[in-house]
């Protein structure tokens, strides 16, 4: 977004002041009582404050099936899905369940041979390895026919996922997922790592139950948490309480060097300092790295990296992630090149458009996702983006904005319309489809009027909300260490600041990215606005993040830039 109205966002004053009497500078106090802190307790990291896994449906139910294969030796499968919090929510189970003495291997679908979820195909193909128990990850609450098929099999199914439900559940043996019905566990964000996590604290519960071990000789479990973290921030679920204890706790461990062999080769092939670690490493390098295997070939690369416990071995898979990553950049900077061509921004009525759905039959169908994100962020819409499948079939990747139900909105399509998606799923801020091509431009249609009723107006004006302005004072070391010793991310954004500055110099570095130099009172701060090209006029309102920078071999504060006011 190059410009946007700026918002201040509003803030209950008492509680700042509760905040900033802790300790915390003012401004940092006044973004936390804008995302509704009220004590500085609630910033503490501790598994103590996390939610029982008690509340959530089914896990103990879930667990003491667990357990029961576990006593009789039974066959495990875990069967994920090819992103990255399907890659971490199959490692943990591995680990875990092996931990706690589980016979456990795992299958990960190719999404361009099995599509997603637990297909009637890929049970047979699961069959081929004659387990007693599937269990799913970060998938299979849509899988009816899957499950049905794996129970015509004699195969028993135990499915972990967090994606919304369709009008039928799957007749599993246990289906463990906070946005299920009926469940009524307070936090509906966790992400399907979490949930594999809560799935083993209760079978550890279980089994200690049972005699197989005490407090003191049970498996421990937090190790796994820097998996948890990696998987929790790479899919943009909400950072509610409790997903945010559960990141923080994760990133303490990746900073003093309790990591799984496979997440410190990641950090070792990206150039990131794990002992510096912070959650925008795991969302922009180390989770990148991982779906990369996921949409250009398949997932198992990633799986295997995070499971093994060779570091050799970790950083010759990280290696060939970084490679694919790289392929993947290229690919996607191809196909943004295309999708931006196609739209005509002048075209007649494309202001008054809500939704873009974009189609090109040389796109590659795992990066579809990313061209629909990028095109999203940069006209302010929800965006799908197809390739072609086999069949005379597309699949589409959808990215939705603050406030649009993007899953909720294609069930709106799908009952209107029930001949023209033949399946969907995910939530409310992305999500996936499959339809025929000869109905695209009826799903257009269709997709565009679903937005309508779905989405008030103002939702679609360039917007911005920021924490207000700073004084020169203020933009300093304190400030920024403040707040990089917070866990920010989706629903719980970083603090955004806004200021009118005289522009003193300006420069573009690399042909693409727009060095400033910026007076604000007497004081001449350095700030760097990243893909943007364009001039700036001598004077400017901006909205920007302190950042540290090291110049020079100096370590300064800089600015970096969002957007500016329109």
């Amino acid at each position: 977004m190059t410009e946007a109205r700026l918002l201040e966002r509003s803030h209950d004053p008492a509680a700042a002041r509760r905040l900033a009497a802790a300790g915390l500078p003012a401004p940092l106090a006044r973004a936390l009582a804008a995302r509704g802190i009220v004590s500085p307790d609630e910033l503490a990291a501790s598994l103590g404050q996390i939610h029982a896994p008690e509340g959530l449906a089914q896990c103990r139910h879930a667990a003491s099936l667990l357990a029961d294969a576990i006593e009789g030796n039974q066959r495990l499968l875990i069967v994920a899905d090819y992103d990255c919090d399907g890659a971490t929510a199959c490692a943990v189970a591995v680990r875990g369940l092996r931990a706690l003495g589980a016979c456990v291997d795992y299958l990960v679908p190719n999404r361009f041979q099995f599509g997603y979820g637990l297909t009637p195909e890929l049970v047979e193909l699961a069959a081929q390895r004659h387990p007693d128990w599937i269990i799913t990850v970060d998938n299979g609450v849509a899988s009816v026919e899957g499950v049905a098929r794996a129970n015509d099999l004699g195969i028993g199914v135990v499915i972990t996922d967090h994606h919304l439900p369709g009008d039928r559940l799957p007749a599993a043996r246990a289906i463990v997922n906070p946005n299920q019905p009926g469940c009524t566990f307070p936090s509906k964000n966790l992400a399907g790592v979490g949930v594999m996590f809560y799935v083993l604290t209760a079978l550890r519960a279980e089994l200690r139950g049972r005699g197989r071990f005490d407090q003191a000789t049970q498996p421990r479990l937090n190790p796994l948490l820097d998996l948890v973290a990696l998987g929790t921030v790479a899919d943009l679920v909400r950072l509610d309480r409790n997903n945010r204890t559960l990141v923080a706790i994760g990133l303490q461990n990746i900073r003093s060097g309790r990591l799984q062999p496979g997440v410190a080769a990641l950090f070792r092939i990206a150039g990131r300092s794990a002992g510096q670690a912070r959650a925008e490493d795991l969302g922009f390098s180390i989770g990148p790295r991982i779906n990369a295997a996921g949409r250009l070939t398949d997932m198992s690369i990633g799986v295997e990296c995070l499971v093994t416990d060779d570091p050799d071995r970790a950083l010759e898979l990280a290696g060939q992630l970084d490679r694919l990553n790289q392929e993947r950049r290229q690919i996607e900077a191809r196909m943004q090149f295309d999708a931006l061509s196609g739209i005509d921004i002048d075209a007649a009525g494309f202001e008054r458009r809500r939704s873009i759905v974009l189609f090109n039959p040389q796109w590659h169908a795992g990066v579809v996702g990313l061209v629909a994100s990028r095109i999203k962020e940069r006209h302010h819409r929800p965006t799908i983006a197809f390739a072609a499948s086999d069949a005379g079939l597309l699949r589409g990747s959808g990215r939705s904005i603050e406030g649009l139900h993007l899953r909720d909105t294609l069930d709106r399509v799908a009952k209107a319309h029930p001949e023209l998606i033949e399946r969907f799923g995910g939530h409310a801020m992305a999500a996936g489809l499959t339809l025929r091509q000869e109905h695209l431009a009826a799903f257009t249609d269709a997709f565009e009027e679903a937005t309508r009723a779905s989405a008030d107006p103002s939702l679609f004006a360039r917007a911005m909300a920021t924490d207000g302005a700073l004084t020169a004072a203020e933009i300093g070391p304190e400030l920024v260490t403040a707040i990089e010793g917070i866990v920010w991310g989706q629903g719980f954004t970083e603090p955004l600041f806004e200021n009118e500055f005289d522009v003193l110099e300006q420069r573009l570095v690399q042909e693409r990215h727009l060095q400033l130099t910026l007076g604000l009172e007497r004081a001449r701060l350095p700030g760097i606005w990243f893909g943007h090209a364009e001039s700036l006029p001598p004077r400017v309102r901006l909205a920007y993040r302190p950042r540290f920078d090291t110049y020079r071999g100096s370590r300064r504060i800089s600015l970096q830039i969002a957007c500016a006011a329109l």
